[in-house]
């Protein structure tokens, strides 16, 4: 992993907007319906290529494809796996397997227009949603190699100080993945563990930081798992994390990055758990740096709690500094400021400056944040990225 003795280095998440005609293709693979394989390959190639030079002319050092050819970050599996079925999008069981989040359900009237608001997401409500139907493997690798491809060659052109490629963790697929066929999670999440180990050997073999998903940490205390006690929760990460670790045992752990969040969406967030709960587990996961929210209202102030924490000497913090679900633009003050307190705790040299979440974590929604504020954003972060410099090396 790419780090700096002389100044802030700057990432992101992950997922970036899909160009409208990129869209249009995904949209059709998840309906099933007939598409110009070719056609769509090219395109795909051309907007991983246009994301990496924007990525790079906005300042972002750790850059990545922007999820381009994934309809979402853990969808995308069922192109990947075998055993992977799917059901209309209303088909699926909701509680607890994938209950509602438990914050959105204490108020209907802002559930009611949530719903409203995402009224466009035919592909969703109309197609496939995946779910475990049999036993699961790495069945096709060609969407991978597609991907690292794409990035290798996005990053020869506009040539980033570093390049990273998303994968979902094993425990988070439980959630958006259902089990129909092993009717047990600590079995299903072996399996995925075994199956994902693949594609998270080869992504670092391309010569790619290997950035896992891992949701399951944070916003699945209060949807999937809203039913257990936070300590029956903190044995779910236990696992989880054991799982990750086994997946990921032959990949050194400068090579990692692990995301954590409490759900991208704009909400009242009241019953996410808090960082300083989950942090102990978060940091007995390999992967050398952690990803997590802390510009958003409901965590901008945790930065207090890891003052007190334990964290190991050898773990990178990429604090999220802008937030991924309002158009507001950070003024590049405020980054700085963020930036400058995490220093404080662990030094300077173990920060990254990064961001909440994605910004298009399911590519057929209308996205909170639009494309231009998108690249605004990642512009306001690598700014006051600068300024934190001066300040920490002036």
């Amino acid at each position: 992993m790419q780090l700096s003795r002389d100044r802030i280095l700057t990432t992101h998440v992950g997922s970036l907007p899909r160009p409208p005609d990129l869209l249009l293709f995904l949209e059709a693979r998840e309906r099933g319906e007939a598409f110009d394989q070719g056609a769509f390959e090219a395109r795909l190639a051309g907007a991983v290529c246009e994301a990496v030079g924007q990525q790079v002319a906005a300042g972002i050092d750790s850059v990545c494809d922007g999820e381009q050819s994934k309809i979402s970050y853990t969808f995308y599996v069922r192109h990947r796996l075998s055993g992977i079925g799917a059901a209309p999008g209303g088909a699926i069981d909701k509680p607890p397997q994938t209950g509602a989040h438990r914050d959105i359900a204490d108020h209907p009237d802002f559930a009611a227009r949530l719903h409203a608001s995402r009224g466009g997401t035919s592909w969703f409500a109309a197609a496939a949603v995946p779910c475990c139907t049999g036993p699961v493997a790495y069945r096709d690798r060609r969407p991978l190699e597609c991907d690292l491809q794409n990035l290798a060659a996005a990053c020869a052109t506009a040539r980033p100080g570093e390049a990273f490629m998303n994968a979902a963790s094993p425990g988070v697929l439980t959630k958006f993945v259902p089990d129909r066929y092993y009717q047990d999670e600590d079995a299903y999440v072996e399996a995925l563990a075994d199956a994902l180990k693949e594609e998270y050997e080869a992504i670092h073999r391309a010569g790619f930081i290997l950035q896992i998903d891992a949701p399951d940490l944070g916003s699945a205390r209060h949807n999937q798992y809203q039913h257990l006690s936070d300590a029956e929760f903190l044995r779910v990460a236990e696992r989880n994390i054991a799982a990750l670790n086994h997946a990921t045992r032959e990949i050194p752990p400068e090579a990692m990055r692990m995301h954590i969040c409490w759900g991208n969406y704009e909400g009242p967030h009241t019953h996410d758990i808090p960082l300083a709960t989950v942090l102990d587990t978060c940091m007995r996961a390999r992967p050398q740096a952690l990803l997590f929210e802390a510009a958003n209202p409901r965590h901008a102030h945790e930065w207090e709690d890891l003052k007190t924490a334990k964290i190991p000497d050898d773990k990178i913090l990429m604090p999220g500094l802008i937030d991924s679900t309002t158009n507001f633009v950070e003024h590049p003050r405020l980054v700085a400021q963020r930036i400058c307190q995490y220093a404080d705790i662990v030094g300077r040299d173990r920060v990254i400056a990064g961001t909440d979440c994605g910004f298009a974590t399911f590519a057929a929604q209308q996205n909170a944040v639009v494309p231009s504020i998108v690249w605004a954003k990642l512009a306001a972060l690598a700014a006051g990225a600068r300024i934190a410099t001066d300040r920490l090396w002036g």
